[in-house]
């Protein structure tokens, strides 16, 4: 019998792992396909590997463990610096360091787990934070994590990165543009930004490449006859 419970317990932790793992990955794509510098290592991590860098004595994921950082590519930084201006002639970019951390709590996640979250990041001088739970946070919770003056901080679920919806093959590649690039594509078609087709900051693709409204995003789609199209959408 106790053999029987332990081979459970063995069976359930590995599923968990397993689980937490796939999340894992998904976040190191997240954050690549954003712009930031993750190695090739940390993207390629295998099950083992996370099982040892994660796991608590038990074999389950030990999410206290599981925090990440990472800074902006010079790219990034390129597409995040708005264009000069009178009152802004030497514009900085308007991005920096991220830090996603899992939170722990399987129950009654609000405001309390948040507010240690958001002092995290402020006291720590991120730009961006990405808070990750196994269950939904409440509205005051939401609300109090987009609080902190000049910095960003998001929300997922475990279950919204298990599977990195920008791989599927229906899925359309999105391509942010800069302040530039979108300047340049406004004249050449003589358009202002409104006239432009929308994309909401809470769509699933727009989530995950942590789309601000104004920025435009290019959408490379396949076509049968033209090989491939682009249109673009307007973030609001």
């Amino acid at each position: 019998m106790d053999g029987d419970i332990a081979s459970q317990n063995a069976d359930a932790a590995n599923t968990e792992m397993i689980r937490l793992w796939r999340t894992w990955k998904t976040v190191l794509e997240l954050l690549v396909d954003r712009g930031y510098e993750i190695t090739e290592g940390e993207l390629k991590i295998t099950l083992d590997q996370f099982k040892d860098k994660f796991s608590d004595p038990l074999g389950y994921p030990d999410r206290n463990k599981m925090k990440t950082s990472a800074r902006p590519t010079e790219l990034m930084k390129q597409k995040y610096t708005p264009l000069p201006s009178k009152s802004n002639p030497d514009p900085q970019p308007d991005c920096g360091l991220i830090y996603v951390d899992f939170c722990p709590d399987s129950t009654a996640v609000g405001t309390k787990q948040v507010r240690t979250f958001n002092h995290f990041i402020d006291e720590n001088n991120y730009h961006t934070g990405i808070f990750i739970t196994q269950t939904p946070i409440s509205p005051s919770a939401v609300r109090l994590l987009s609080g902190i003056p000049g910095r960003i901080c998001e929300h997922f679920q475990e279950q919204d990165l298990l599977v990195n919806i920008t791989r599927h093959e229906l899925v359309p590649k999105h391509v942010l543009l800069s302040p530039e690039e979108k300047a340049r594509l406004l004249e050449r078609y003589r358009l202002k930004e409104s006239q432009l087709p929308r994309i909401q900051v809470s769509d699933p693709v727009a989530r995950y490449l942590g789309l601000r409204r104004g920025q435009v995003v290019k959408i490379i789609r396949k076509s049968e006859t033209a090989g491939r199209y682009a249109s673009y959408r307007w973030v609001i």
